[in-house]
């Protein structure tokens, strides 16, 4: 594993305003996540953890404090920097798996490619791999309709891996699968964690799915601690 810090968190705050006042989601917290490590992150509902995996995605800002990735604070970017940034180097996979009811789940695995400008034939080649990779192969020309819960959990991986991101960012990505199910899409997060390389970060409320990521963390009163 290649130890130089993927992402770099100092005395990182972050703080909403509430009707009657502040509220502090984040305490000028440190936190430092390997190139190719997989991090749990744990906690209760409304400890910060989406919040935190928004500011690794750049789709939220810090308050204070700085966030690196690679070298770059992240606050320093504009909008377009950023959306720059995640769009090249960073995979979501969320809850629910936001896929296209009108379209195949070739093409919609192929959507990423489409966005960054690749031509169709390009999009739907590297779609069709990232799709025999998380064991979808022969679902391709299936709609996303008649897929089950897990295979369409395991296209939006595939999705998210379509332009092998450095990071794979997943929120509660087996939160709406049986106890099986969700065992299965943390091992292939796994698998693909060590096949593709790419560091992941997994807010999850699911034990055996923390127990399978390389470390585990825990956000209580905008702190981390170890587990």
């Amino acid at each position: 594993m290649n130890k130089d810090p993927i992402y770099q968190l100092v005395a990182v705050s972050k703080d909403f305003d509430g009707p009657s006042e502040t509220v502090h989601i984040l305490n000028k917290v440190d936190l430092t996540i390997e190139q190719g490590e997989s991090v749990a992150v744990l906690g209760a509902s409304g400890s910060g953890k989406t919040t935190l995996l928004h500011m690794l995605g750049t789709l939220d800002q810090a308050t204070s404090g700085q966030i690196f990735m690679n070298g770059v604070e992240l606050n320093t970017l504009g909008s377009g920097k950023r959306a720059e940034l995640r769009n090249r180097d960073i995979g979501f996979v969320f809850q629910f798996h936001h896929l296209l009811p009108e379209f195949s789940t070739l093409e919609n695995v192929a959507m990423p490619a489409f966005i960054a400008g690749k031509g169709r034939s390009e999009g739907l080649e590297r779609a069709r791999e990232a799709l025999e990779m998380v064991g979808l192969g022969h679902r391709l020309d299936y709609k996303v309709t008649t897929l089950s819960g897990g295979e369409r959990q395991r296209a939006a991986i595939a999705r998210a891996i379509l332009l092998r991101p450095k990071v794979l960012l997943a929120d509660e990505p087996t939160g709406n699968l049986d106890g099986e199910t969700g065992d299965m899409i943390g091992e292939l997060l796994m698998t693909l964690n060590n096949e593709l390389g790419m560091t992941s970060v997994v807010v999850t409320h699911n034990p055996e799915l923390a127990g399978m990521m390389h470390r585990r963390v825990e956000l209580r009163s905008g702190e981390f601690y170890a587990h």
